[in-house]
């Protein structure tokens, strides 16, 4: 069975089980389990291609900061204006997030029409990597339910401390 078909067979059940490991980890935060997290990263995203799933795209509306949104706008060649009537809207924290999802820019076969552009959240996600895992576990425990890959780097993480 691959990892995407894995994680919708099992991500239901193994809520609780994720929460706790995060919740334990958070007492081992720091560079040794963003070493882990960064290797473990890598070696999930070796076997999983977001093509095939896309699974963020289609239910995580990314924040846009004001250089992904003049970005994103000339690409469109749009005005920056335009760009925010048409594709943003306010979250209730305040930041620019796109007004639908799926996103506008995900085509049929799960690429993004924007990809050499897109917004920096898009860059990163799922944020599990670049040294920075430690830092980000309340964000991991949303993100284990969207992302098949966040779900395996969590579970591949709690065997290797175990």
């Amino acid at each position: 069975m691959n990892l995407i078909e894995d994680w919708k067979n099992r991500k239901s059940s193994a809520r609780k089980q994720i929460r706790k490991t995060l919740s334990r980890l958070e007492r081992e935060k720091g560079k040794k389990l963003d070493m882990l997290a960064d290797q473990v990263h890598e070696e999930v995203f070796s076997e999983l291609d977001c093509l095939d799933c896309a699974n963020c795209c289609t239910s995580i509306p990314p924040m846009l900061n004001k250089t992904d949104i003049a970005r994103v706008a000339r690409t469109l060649g749009m005005g920056t204006a335009a760009f925010q009537e048409q594709y943003l809207r306010m979250d209730e924290d305040g930041d620019m997030v796109m007004n639908t999802s799926p996103c506008p820019f995900l085509q049929e076969d799960h690429a993004c029409l924007i990809y050499e552009d897109r917004p920096k959240a898009c860059r990163q996600y799922p944020h599990t990597n670049e040294m920075e895992f430690s830092q980000r576990m309340n964000l991991h425990k949303v993100n284990a339910n969207h992302c098949p890959a966040v779900f395996h780097i969590i579970e591949r993480i709690n065997q290797a401390l175990l």
